[in-house]
């Protein structure tokens, strides 16, 4: 594999492990579809809409998983389980093992093939996009936990361990 791809892939990897182990140290599990006032999405949700994402754009459309997302229900749905969302993390990390390992190299100076907003966007840098997209969200699951349980628990995120080669 490409060394871009295999950042990439170490990179999501990381972060969702942190989002697994973000949801696992909420103390009950109506905590993880909670909100503060003035927040608007909870961390179940925030979880539910970060593998969706990742699913659609890197499992369906460059890995062919078969993977149909449902985005409004990434937002309308609510309490399932703790397993349940760790299983969807799961599934999550399955599609990208088996779908960024695959990519021929060459497809990163391509254009993505969907447009994004309309916009086109060269695939090396989508990718790069959708790492930020999931660490921006772990980081807001991570905040909402500590925020609402006064636990300050880390739960290690952008640890730089999984980065040493």
């Amino acid at each position: 594999m490409n060394d871009l791809l295999d950042d990439i892939l170490i990179f999501l990897i990381r972060d969702l492990n942190t989002l697994a182990r973000e949801l696992e140290l909420f103390p009950g599990e109506d905590k993880i579809w909670e909100t503060p006032k003035g927040v608007t999405n909870s961390a179940g949700t925030l979880a539910l809409h970060a593998c969706g994402n990742l699913r659609h754009y890197i499992g369906a459309i460059l890995g062919n998983s078969g993977y149909v997302r449902d985005r409004p229900a990434e937002f309308e749905t609510r309490a399932l389980s703790r397993q349940e969302l760790l299983a969807e993390i799961d599934s999550t990390l399955t599609d990208l093992r088996a779908a960024v390992p695959a990519l021929d190299p060459s497809v990163l100076d391509t254009p993505f093939p969907q447009a994004i907003g309309a916009v086109n966007i060269v695939t090396h840098r989508f990718l790069i996009h959708l790492c930020t997209h999931l660490a921006f969200h772990v980081g807001q699951v991570g905040y909402l936990r500590r925020l609402m349980t006064g636990d300050s628990t880390v739960a290690g995120a952008v640890s730089v361990q999984p980065l040493a080669a």
